[in-house]
């Protein structure tokens, strides 16, 4: 494990002890052990908190059966962790209704690591983020950035809700709760300064950047235009940063698409800018929720795989539909499964019955065709 010398603190969390540090003003760092054979095995669902409705219980469910099959280590919740509009307060029992009384299996009494989605800035966002709903459920875990250390990779969780002008702009009838936000350039402008220090300090195999929105997708949210404009300033030190990463796997996850046959389109801005980076630094994959669907791309230039696990509970818009690059697409509801070791990456698509819908051999012999990796 790092060292994070005096600034270091401890944190009980469920029945392990996490390690806990500041790296910058924003992001935190807590270190994750592997298993006493090296690996790491986690789930990823997004966009679910419903009550149990839309198939969330069916979802859990079968969450729960993956799981103890795995034997997970902990799950990664891409956002949109309660509907309509986030949580109303620390007692809102749509925190017991949506998630401690959902996921109940023993296989999910595991740690839940979770990044707010535009929904939960609906709500009031520093009770989500409060300490006091880990007291009612210690599974819980939500910060806006931070960052896992789980030895053989890490997982970077970022908060791009704030990137999207449009929720500031043109909120329609919705209402944002942007308390610890605001000026939001100068927090857009900190957040990706403090993930460069985060990237350029990990000497770890894997590295996961975890984030609600999509870089690129083909469901309803399509391509990201409004990203473009946060992220162009500091492009070049997210280039330094990919460079310097000694890591055997970069995974970057924002929240808005590059590009997308979706709703939006193409956002050419940061297929022109954003993309190449990406291209000439050999990030592996993209992890995100937002759109309702089950996703994987694979870019058409380089070795990046897309991959979106968003369909927590609501899904089926049908709005999505080809592109270059497309290797599955499930518009129903269901979750991902990702296996990590020292040489090799599993990622396992499921659907709200638990059958595999990506079959494990095809997706291998993809990333070997791209990376020259042996499977």
């Amino acid at each position: 494990m790092g060292s994070c010398g005096d600034k270091t603190m401890v944190l009980f969390l469920w029945l392990s002890v996490i390690y806990v540090c500041k790296i910058s003003a924003e992001f935190q760092r807590f270190e994750h052990p592997t298993k006493g054979d090296g690996t790491l095995r986690f789930l990823v669902v997004g966009d679910w908190g419903r009550k149990g409705e839309f198939n969330q219980s069916r979802v859990a469910f079968q969450m729960g059966r993956i799981g103890e099959e795995l034997d997970i280590d902990f799950v990664v919740s891409t956002g949109d962790n309660f509907y309509d509009d986030g949580l109303e307060g620390e007692d809102d029992p749509n925190f017991l209704d949506s998630f401690a009384n959902i996921y109940t299996a023993n296989s999910l009494q595991k740690q839940w690591f979770s990044v707010l989605g535009n929904h939960d800035y609906r709500g009031d966002v520093v009770a989500q983020l409060s300490p006091f709903l880990r007291k009612m459920d210690s599974r819980w875990l939500c910060l806006r950035s931070f960052v896992v250390d789980a030895e053989i990779g890490e997982l970077f969780f970022v908060d791009t809700t704030p990137f999207v002008d449009e929720y500031f702009s043109d909120p329609g009838e919705h209402k944002y709760d942007w308390r610890g936000v605001s000026p939001v350039n100068t927090y857009t402008a900190q957040l990706l300064n403090d993930l460069e220090l985060a990237l350029k300090e990990s000497r770890a195999r894997w590295k996961i950047v975890v984030g609600h929105h999509a870089i690129r997708s083909v469901g309803h949210h399509g391509d990201t235009q409004e990203l473009v404009d946060q992220l162009l300033p500091v492009l070049q030190d997210l280039e330094g940063a990919l460079k310097e990463s000694r890591a055997k796997w970069k995974i970057v996850v924002g929240h808005h698409p590059i590009r997308s046959v979706g709703h939006h389109g193409d956002t050419k801005e940061l297929v022109d800018r954003l993309l190449p980076i990406l291209q000439a630094n050999k990030v592996d994959f993209y992890v995100n929720g937002h759109d309702h669907c089950l996703e994987h791309i694979s870019d058409d230039e380089s070795t990046i795989q897309f991959l979106t696990s968003g369909g927590g509970s609501k899904a089926w818009r049908g709005d999505s539909d080809k592109a270059d690059g497309l290797k599955f697409f499930n518009d129903g509801q269901g979750f991902m499964s990702v296996q990590l070791t020292q040489s090799n990456v599993e990622i396992v698509f499921y659907d709200v019955y638990g059958t595999k819908i990506v079959n494990e051999s095809e997706f291998a012999e993809r990333m070997k065709e791209c990376n020259d990796l042996e499977f």
